[in-house]
């Protein structure tokens, strides 16, 4: 996974590196290898569903939010990883 993710940041040079959540970015998450988690708010309530990282183990503390935009009907959210 750390191989993955030089790989990858190696090919953006300067850009940013962005993981969906679910079990690969919680995996990474767990990996120390996450900056920064987004989020995205939305005035809906599902009944059941899978977690947002999959299924790490732990806790992973994030900072912030240091970003907060209010969007029509949803708010977005950006959180520095603890380190």
């Amino acid at each position: 996974m750390r191989a993955a993710i030089g790989k990858a940041q190696e090919l953006a040079g300067d850009r940013v590196v962005a993981v969906n959540a679910g079990e690969v970015g919680g995996q990474i998450l767990a990996a120390g290898l996450v900056d920064e988690v987004a989020v995205d708010v939305a005035p809906v309530v599902f009944g059941s569903g899978k977690r947002y990282f999959g299924s790490i183990e732990g806790q992973h503390r994030l900072d912030g939010p240091h970003v907060m935009v209010q969007g029509d009907g949803v708010l977005h959210l950006r959180f520095r990883a603890a380190r």
